[in-house]
């Protein structure tokens, strides 16, 4: 088996996320990116309003990144 082999291609993309605006959306907006199959890693700064996503994108789409935050009633865009 070659070292590539089994490993996946992963994207890593900063969104803006509208309409956070305390910890609890902080928390929110992280657990439904982390929730969606496929995502790698989700890393929130309330502050900034950015969400910074890794994921695979051969098993998740950006669409479905945005539905899942706005299924928690926030809004992703790109940065």
């Amino acid at each position: 088996m070659d070292a590539a082999e089994g490993e996946i291609a992963v994207t890593t993309q900063t969104f803006k996320v509208h309409g956070m605006s305390c910890a609890h959306c902080h928390a929110a907006v992280t657990k439904a990116l982390r929730d969606v199959p496929g995502v790698t890693s989700a890393e929130v700064d309330g502050p900034k309003a950015e969400a910074r996503v890794g994921y695979d994108p051969a098993k998740v789409t950006v669409a479905q990144l945005t539905k899942a935050v706005e299924d928690a009633g926030y809004v992703l865009a790109p940065a």
